[in-house]
């Protein structure tokens, strides 16, 4: 059942590198614009924030990867219940205060995988 945990837990890492990709890198691109709702001229005025937001993410799913190939399980765990419960706070912070889609998105799987790690 631990591969089940592990298997959760990278995914809300490879979300989180997703989100670093679209706000570094597509911020302000069609698809960027589509993800996050805004138009152009919010994304040109504010590239520098959103490359910012998203080295944050890329930090979330570095521990996150980091906890699943800890060579200490146990560590590892402890690791992974840490970053999990950093990004369902900053889901939560998001979804009250910037777009209630990202409790579902973002706040939702971490929630998800933490008790997997907890359960298993």
């Amino acid at each position: 059942m631990d591969i089940i945990s592990k298997i959760l837990v990278g995914i809300v890492a490879l979300e989180h590198l997703y989100i670093l990709y679209l706000e570094m890198f597509l911020w302000t691109t069609p698809r960027g614009l589509r993800a996050f709702g805004t138009t152009q001229e919010v994304a040109d005025s504010s590239k520098t924030l959103a490359a910012n937001q998203g080295l944050y993410n890329g930090f979330l799913a570095a521990g996150l990867i980091w906890g699943i190939l800890h060579p200490n399980a146990a560590i590892g765990e402890q690791i992974q219940i840490f970053f999990l419960l950093c990004v369902i706070v900053a889901g939560l912070y998001g979804g009250f205060t910037v777009k209630r889609s990202i409790l579902l998105i973002q706040t939702l799987p971490a929630l998800i995988a933490l008790v997997a790690v907890l359960l298993f």
